[in-house]
C-alpha cells in the first residue's frame, strides 16, 4: 500500500491536458496556472510509460508514484485508484494519468475549489480547478479533438481554449509543456518547455515552441555536418532561420549556408546581421575550419576575415 507525505500546500488554480497521440504514441502534458513556476509541479512523463498531471493541492509524489505503477504494467485507472485510496487528502487533489496504451484516468476531489472538474476521452483528459467558468475543461477537450497541427500544438490549442473560456479566476502567470516519445530512455524528451513568470504565459509558450522547432532544424543541420553532408546541412540551417527569423545563431548559420548555395548577397546580409547583434560571431567565423560548416571559406573571403 502506498503511503503519502502529508504537507499542506496552497490551493493552486490550474488547468491542464494529458494525452497520448494515437499516431505516434507520444505522450504529453500541457498546463497553465496563476502560480509561479508550475512546470516543476504539475507535468510528469516518461517514454513508453505514461504521463501525469498532479494539481489543486499538489502532491508531486503522484507524478513519481504513478509512473512507478505504470512501469509494472498496471493500467492507468487501477494505478490512480490505488494512490487516491491511500491519500487522506484526496478530497483536495486533482490528478490525471494516461498510460502507454492510451488508458486514461482522472480524479477531482470533492473539496477542490470551484469551478473544478475533468473530462476524459479517447487517450486524453482535461482537468481544471479554481476556474472562472465551468466551460473551461469541455472547451479544452473540444479544441484538442479538432485542432490541426502536430501533437504538441494540439496540446497548446487546448490551453488556449481553456483561457478563452475563462481560465484561472485569478488570471495567469506560468505555463509548461512536456512531451515524450512512444519509447526510449527515461530522460528522452520531444518538448520540455516552461514559462515561469509572464503576464501572457501562453503567448510566451507558443513563442518558445516556434523557437524550439527552429532549433530542431538547426540540430539536424549539426548532425549532417558531423556526417560530412554539408549541402544537406545548409538546407536545414536556412529552414531554421526561416522558421524563426531574427535569432543571431540561426541567422549566422543560415547566412553561411546561403553563401554555400550561391546566394552571396543574401548570405552576407544574414552573417553581417548576426555580427551586428554580437561581434563574437566575427571571431567565431575566423576560428571555424572549412569543414565545420557550409560556406565558411567563401564567407571569410567575402568579409576579409583572416583565419
Amino acid at each position: 500500500m502506498d503511503t503519502f507525505p502529508r504537507p499542506r500546500s496552497a490551493r493552486k488554480g490550474t488547468y491542464s491536458i494529458i494525452a497520448r497521440d494515437a499516431q505516434s504514441g507520444a505522450m504529453g502534458v500541457a498546463v497553465q496556472s496563476h502560480w509561479f513556476s508550475v512546470g516543476p509541479l504539475v507535468p510528469w512523463a516518461e517514454p513508453g510509460i505514461g504521463a501525469v498531471a498532479t494539481q489543486a493541492n499538489v502532491d508531486v509524489s503522484y507524478g513519481h508514484r504513478l509512473l512507478e505503477h505504470l512501469r509494472t504494467g498496471e493500467a492507468a485507472g487501477a494505478a490512480l485508484a490505488e494512490l487516491v485510496a491511500a491519500d487522506d487528502e484526496a478530497a483536495v487533489r486533482q490528478v490525471a494519468v494516461v498510460d502507454a496504451r492510451g488508458g486514461v484516468a482522472a480524479h477531482t476531489g470533492t473539496d477542490c475549489m470551484p469551478f473544478a472538474g475533468h473530462l476524459t476521452g479517447d487517450g486524453f483528459s482535461c482537468q481544471a480547478n479554481l476556474m472562472a467558468d465551468e466551460r473551461v475543461w469541455p472547451a479544452m477537450a473540444e479544441a484538442f479533438l479538432t485542432a490541426a497541427g502536430s501533437f504538441p500544438y494540439r496540446l497548446l490549442a487546448a490551453l488556449d481554449a481553456g483561457e478563452a473560456a475563462g481560465g484561472d479566476i485569478r488570471g495567469r502567470q506560468s505555463a509548461a509543456i512536456l512531451v515524450v516519445p512512444a519509447s526510449g530512455s527515461s530522460w528522452e524528451r520531444i518538448v520540455d518547455l516552461r514559462v515561469e513568470d509572464n503576464p501572457e504565459p501562453l503567448v510566451e509558450l507558443r513563442r518558445l515552441m516556434r523557437l524550439h522547432d527552429a532549433y530542431v532544424l538547426a540540430g539536424e543541420g549539426d548532425r549532417l555536418i558531423g556526417e560530412g553532408r554539408l549541402d544537406e546541412a545548409a538546407i536545414r540551417y536556412v529552414q531554421a532561420d526561416e522558421a524563426n527569423p531574427g535569432n543571431p545563431e540561426l541567422m549566422f548559420w543560415a547566412g553561411l549556408s546561403l553563401i554555400a548555395q550561391g546566394d552571396e548577397e543574401g548570405g552576407l546580409r544574414l552573417v553581417r546581421g548576426a555580427m551586428a547583434i554580437h561581434p563574437g560571431w566575427s571571431e567565431l567565423l575566423a576560428r571555424l575550419s572549412p569543414s565545420s560548416g557550409p560556406g565558411v571559406k567563401r564567407a571569410r573571403q567575402l568579409l576579409g576575415v583572416a583565419s
